[in-house]
């Protein structure tokens, strides 16, 4: 999980444990997950018979934005209330008002909030250019291959779909919201020349979520376009990240809590972290002007006769087959990979004298 390079690829059934975070990976080879498929935000950018992009909508940008704001409001309050501390003691020697305007003024301390606030909007910075300058992660289902253009003016890193990389993982996380239980899908594309592997990860809210979104990707590539469900949310206007999403968190939050709690957890904390502002700001990206994929890769986009179409392997064929008659019979996902894993110690436990 999260390893640039691997020795041995991961497999459907891996479970891993790293710094509290559990993973669970759900390719290679990219089984049935007995999950309806979902998508709850804005991932699938364009997507028709030979191709679907993917690439991450206004959530986490919303995120970084108001993480930004809220870490640089924190610093200049906790500095107000010190040098505020700091003149009551000193009350004795000089009148309380003047002091404190004596420590609020002194310029070496605001050159280091200075410096935090370049930081953070350095870090900021990178990740809207980021967004803009890369363009999504493409699926083409005709050739079962995905493609991922790492920096403008290198060539595109394609992989067989067969050998995607898919995990989901739990751990726990702070966030615009609460401190609460984390989860996320998290798909990589290996490098097989050099053994790297790119990383691209989505939060979400359960874990089932994220198998969802997987299995989403999963039979877009294996049935089509006609197999994704139909989005939830149908107003975008109420995705995470957006505006209107905010004021129904505020919403339900208000209904769920007391008026002081409501009015320091709620109020306060997003008033000191932007209010609205961060989710406008990323809506504001979202529409703006994306990289364009390399020639290579609109050459490799378009559709190709039928008989040229790839097909998936004997082996997850077969694989699949076995999942799908598992599942059939009651069993769970995880309770498959953990019976299929045991066999060979069961057996191996009946043949010892």
């Amino acid at each position: 999980m999260n390893d640039p390079k691997y020795n041995r690829l991961p497999h459907a059934g891996d479970v891993e444990i790293e710094n509290g975070t559990e993973a669970f990976y759900l390719s290679p080879k990219p089984l049935p997950t007995g999950v309806a498929a979902f998508t709850g935000q804005r991932m699938h950018r364009e997507v028709n018979d030979v191709f679907l992009d993917f690439a991450h909508g206004v959530s986490g940008l919303e995120f970084a934005v108001r993480a930004s704001i809220g870490s640089n409001a924190f610093l200049i309050i906790l500095f107000f209330l010190v040098s505020g501390v700091a003149a009551w003691g000193r009350r004795h020697k000089e009148y309380f008002l003047e002091g404190w305007w004596v420590f609020f003024t002194t310029w070496p301390i605001w050159m280091v909030i200075g410096c935090f606030i370049l930081i953070s909007l350095y870090f900021l910075y990178q990740g809207i250019h980021q967004i803009t300058s890369i363009p999504p992660v493409r699926f083409n289902r005709q050739r079962r291959e995905v493609a991922y253009v790492r920096k403008k003016g290198e060539p595109a890193l394609i992989v067989p779909w067969e050998e995607v990389i898919a995990c989901v993982t739990a751990g726990t996380v702070v966030n615009q919201y609460a401190v609460m239980n984390n989860y996320s899908l998290m798909i990589g594309l290996r490098d097989s020349r050099s053994g790297d592997v790119v990383w691209l990860t989505l939060n979400v809210g359960h874990l089932s979520l994220a198998v969802s979104e997987w299995e989403a990707l999963r039979v877009y590539m294996e049935e089509g376009p006609l197999a994704l469900p139909t989005p939830l949310l149908i107003d975008e206007e109420f995705q995470e990240g957006t505006v209107a999403y905010f004021h129904m968190c505020r919403g339900v939050y208000r209904e769920m809590h007391s008026w002081p709690v409501y009015a320091f957890g709620f109020l306060t904390i997003q008033f000191c972290s932007g209010w609205t502002l961060p989710c406008r700001f990323s809506e504001w990206v979202y529409t703006r002007p994306k990289a364009a994929f390399p020639d290579a890769i609109r050459e490799w986009s378009k559709p190709l006769p039928a008989e040229q179409h790839a097909k998936p392997s004997a082996e997850l064929l077969q694989q699949s087959a076995e999942l799908r008659q598992a599942l059939s019979k009651g069993q769970s996902l995880f309770d498959y990979y953990k019976v299929k894993f045991s066999e060979p110690e069961i057996a191996a436990g009946t043949e010892s004298p």
